[in-house]
């Protein structure tokens, strides 16, 4: 067998090794995740049956109403047929939509939140990275000084604060006669550029940073002097041999934000009125809708351990020196 060929023989079975354990511990953690959800909202004050009531409240209907959802047995036993819908797609009955699939819910909203969140991702990584480089390149220039500086100010800038300015700035344009965008809501392109910019905003500094510290710290490693030396050009060793190491630590980065950014964008989604993720789960927690908090409590951690399994074998893809072990 040709040296080529075993090597990636080698290299595909050290893979579906490491898949296979992490998949034993995927489903611990997400058996822990399932179980410490169901039971911290379950012993939670208060009573859902009575906020979905409202102020009729009767006897007869109350007890009604816990049997639809099955309130009215042991707690582990609620888990215990929590856990088995889970195994077959199903995630509960909405409280607050009148007993409308939680299925249904987090379908409709991990779509929006997706295209926000894919958007953002992209648009940090696009512009996060040349400005990283360009900073690098340029070190102690003005022009490193000035993109370090706006890229602390993007890091450190909070989204609820970041918001209102840009509103600020939105309305000033449209009183001014200038073109201008929606404020908020759904349903147009134009919606988009608010919330992808506000959510982009953090993660461009911090793309910008990562990769300005990496590049540094790979533009003096002896390889690089030694490629100089034999006389290629700048361009070709940064190219050939800076960039590709240097990205290397924007993997790590990639999994939790996009995973974050998908499922995790509640501020904005709920001041900008997106229907996605972020805003259903906000409003089942002020409604105290079990079922629709652990579901998107699920698909969280889901999208969390998924992603940070991806960045470890693109680790693997891109340095195969990066051992993969559990």
């Amino acid at each position: 067998m040709p040296l080529r060929t075993t090597y990636v023989a080698r290299r595909c079975i050290t893979m579906l090794r490491f898949l296979a354990r992490r998949g034993v511990s995927l489903v611990f953690v997400l058996f822990s995740l399932t179980f410490l959800t169901f039971m911290i909202g379950h012993l939670a004050p208060g009573d859902p049956i009575l906020v979905l009531m409202g102020p009729r409240r009767d006897p007869a209907t109350y007890a009604r109403l816990q049997h639809l959802y099955g309130l009215d047995q042991p707690l582990l036993v609620q888990y215990g047929n929590y856990a088995l819908g889970l195994l077959r797609g199903d995630f509960g009955l909405s409280f607050q939509y009148e007993g409308r699939p939680v299925r249904q819910l987090i379908a409709q909203g991990v779509g929006i939140s997706l295209t926000v969140g894919g958007l953002a991702l992209a648009l940090s990584l696009l512009l996060g990275i040349p400005f990283g480089m360009l900073a690098a390149l340029r070190q102690h220039s003005l022009a490193d000084r000035g993109i370090v500086s706006v890229a602390l100010a993007l890091y450190a800038i909070p989204s609820f604060v970041l918001i209102p300015v840009l509103w600020a700035i939105n309305l000033a344009a449209y009183r001014a006669g200038l073109p201008s965008l929606p404020q908020a809501g759904w349903g147009r392109p134009e919606h988009l550029v608010l919330p992808v910019l506000v959510l982009a905003a953090a993660n461009i500094g911090y793309v910008i940073q990562l990769t300005r510290s990496a590049m540094l710290e790979v533009l003096r490693e002896d390889y690089v002097r030694t490629a100089r030396a034999k006389g290629l050009r700048y361009w070709v060793v940064v190219n050939r041999h800076v960039l590709r190491n240097a990205l290397l630590p924007l993997i790590t980065f990639i999994g939790p934000a996009a995973a974050f950014l998908v499922t995790g964008a509640f501020v904005v989604e709920v001041l900008f009125n997106i229907p996605g993720m972020g805003r259903i789960a906000v409003e089942a927690v002020g409604r105290r809708d079990y079922p629709v908090i652990q579901g998107t409590t699920i698909i969280l951690g889901i999208a969390v351990v998924l992603m940070n399994l991806v960045s470890d074998l693109l680790y693997h893809v891109f340095d195969p020196r990066i051992q993969l072990i559990d």
